[in-house]
């Protein structure tokens, strides 16, 4: 059983959003969808938590 796997699904999207910021000021080159569709992948995240880093991440305000 992976760490991940261990983790509450509360603290799957913390983590999913604190890599997807640090991602973006690594990589600028990178795309922000592909950033954000590589987190949903790594953290097994819920069509739920997907939709929210969606929304926060990939529309304009």
């Amino acid at each position: 059983m992976s760490t991940e796997e261990l983790l509450p699904e509360g603290e799957k999207i913390r983590k999913a959003v604190k890599w997807i910021s640090e991602e973006t000021q690594l990589h600028p080159e990178k795309s922000r969808k592909e950033i954000v569709l590589e987190a949903e992948r790594i953290f097994d995240l819920s069509p739920k938590d997907c939709e929210f880093l969606q929304r926060k991440f990939l529309t304009e305000e």
